[in-house]
C-alpha cells in the first residue's frame, strides 16, 4: 500500500486493548495530530472513526492485535472503507528510545504505515475459516483433557487395591474405560474416581468425534481439495487453512506462504562457506502439520520414498530431506487454496526426476516444484 499523497491525508494508528482502544492521527507529512482514547465497543469504534475522519482524509489505518484485541475494530473500519494494515509492536530497541505508553503505541503504528514499514493485510475472520479455527481450539482442549483423563486413570490403577488392579489388568483401553465406567461408586474412594474419570473420558471422546465431523464438513464445503492430497487429513488441513485464513489472497505468492508455516530456508552464508539454516519463525502448528504430512508420505508413498532415497545417495541427511518435502507440500498446499497452478519462476531450469519430483537450479538447494499441474 502506498502512504497518502496530499497534505489532507491522514493515518490513523490504533493500539488495542481489551476495554480500550488508544488513536494516534498522523498527518501526511509527519506531524501528530492528536491522541484519544476509545471504549472497545460498536459506540467506541464509530466515534473513533468519527474522530479521525474531523483530522483530515482518512484512508488508512494501522492496527495493532488484528487477530485478538483489534479483530472488531479492523472489521468495522474495513466495512467502512479504510485500508486495515497489520502493525507488529515496535522493536525494543525503538520502545528503549521512546519509551512505552500506549500513545506512543499508536503513534507509532501510524508512522509505521506512513512509511511503508508496514504493509500486511490483516486475516478478515469472518468466513469458514474462523469457524475452523474455533472449532480447532476447542477440539484441541478436549483431546488435551481426554489425554489427561487417561493418564490420571492409568495412574490411580498403579497403586489401586490389588484385586481392583488384577481384575482390570490386560484389557485393552476401550474395555477398560467400559469397566471403570461400571464400577460401584460405594465401594470407595477409587472406583469412585475410576467410574468419574471414564465417564469423563466416554464425554470427551463424544465430543471430539463430532467436532471432528464438524470440522471435516466444513473444509469438504469451503475447500475440498485438499482432502484428497496424500497424507492430509482434517486436523492438518484445518490447521493450514487457518494459518493462510479466509482473505488467503493477501499473500503475495506460494513463497510468503512458506515463510508463513516456516519451511522458507534461511540464508546462513559467509566468505566461502554457502549454506542455509532452518527457519524457526512462522506458525509452528502448520509447520507441524507440514511435518506429519511428509512424515505420512514417506511411510505411504512411493515417490516421496523414492525422492528420499535419492537425496540421501547425492548426501543429503534424511532431516535434510524432510525439510525440503515440507517446502514441496508447502507449495502443493498453496495451490490447492488458491485454486490456480502456480508457474515456475523466470530463470529456473527445471529438471525431472522418476519420483515425481522436479528441482530448480536457479540457487543451490532450490526446493521441490511439482513437475505435473
Amino acid at each position: 500500500m502506498q502512504p497518502p499523497a496530499d497534505s489532507t491525508t491522514v493515518v490513523l494508528g490504533v493500539d488495542t486493548h481489551k476495554d480500550i482502544h488508544v488513536a494516534a492521527v498522523v498527518s501526511a507529512l509527519g506531524a501528530l495530530l492528536g491522541t484519544r482514547e476509545f471504549p472497545a465497543t460498536t459506540t467506541g469504534y464509530r466515534e473513533l472513526l468519527s474522530w479521525a475522519c474531523s483530522l483530515g482524509t482518512l484512508r488508512q489505518a494501522g492496527v495493532e492485535g488484528t487477530g485478538s484485541y483489534g479483530a472488531g475494530l479492523s472489521r468495522y473500519l474495513a466495512g467502512e472503507g479504510i485500508a486495515v494494515i497489520e502493525v507488529n509492536r515496535p522493536d525494543r530497541a525503538a520502545r528503549r528510545r521512546s519509551g512505552k505508553t500506549d500513545a506512543v503505541d499508536a503513534e507509532a503504528a501510524a508512522r509505521a504505515v506512513l512509511g511503508g514499514r508496514a504493509t500486511g493485510c490483516p486475516k478478515s475472520k469472518d468466513g469458514p475459516v474462523e469457524e475452523l479455527r474455533v472449532l480447532k481450539v476447542v477440539k484441541d482442549s478436549a483431546v488435551r483433557n481426554r489425554t489427561q483423563a487417561i493418564n490420571q486413570l492409568k495412574a490411580i490403577l498403579v497403586s489401586a487395591p490389588a484385586r481392583l488392579r488384577e481384575s482390570l489388568a490386560g484389557l485393552t483401553n476401550p474395555a477398560l474405560f467400559k469397566a471403570c465406567a461400571q464400577l460401584d461408586p460405594d465401594e470407595g474412594a477409587v472406583h469412585h474416581a475410576l467410574r468419574l474419570l471414564a465417564h469423563r473420558i466416554k464425554q470427551l471422546t463424544a465430543e471430539t468425534t463430532a467436532l471432528t465431523r464438524q470440522i471435516t464438513t466444513i473444509i469438504q464445503g469451503h475447500q475440498p481439495q485438499l482432502l484428497e492430497l496424500t497424507g492430509v487429513g482434517p486436523d492438518s488441513a484445518a490447521i493450514l487453512l487457518v494459518t493462510a485464513g479466509d482473505n488467503h489472497d493477501r499473500l503475495r505468492d506460494e513463497a510468503s506462504f512458506a515463510a508463513l508455516c516456516g519451511v522458507s530456508p534461511v540464508e546462513r552464508s559467509s566468505g566461502k562457506s554457502q549454506r542455509r539454516r532452518l527457519n524457526r519463525g512462522g506458525n509452528r502448528q502448520a509447520n507441524a502439520a507440514l511435518y506429519r504430512i511428509v512424515l505420512s508420505r514417506l511411510r505411504w508413498e512411493e515417490r516421496s520414498r523414492a525422492y528420499l532415497q535419492r537425496r540421501t545417495a547425492e548426501g543429503k541427511t534424511k532431516r535434510e530431506v524432510i525439510r525440503c518435502l515440507k517446502r514441496y507440500v508447502a507449495r502443493e498446499i498453496h495451490r490447492c487454496i488458491a485454486g490456480a497452478s502456480l508457474p515456475v519462476p523466470d530463470g529456473c531450469q527445471v529438471r525431472s526426476s522418476s519420483c515425481g519430483y522436479a528441482s530448480t537450479r536457479e540457487t543451490a538447494g532450490r526446493m521441490r516444484v511439482p513437475r505435473h499441474p
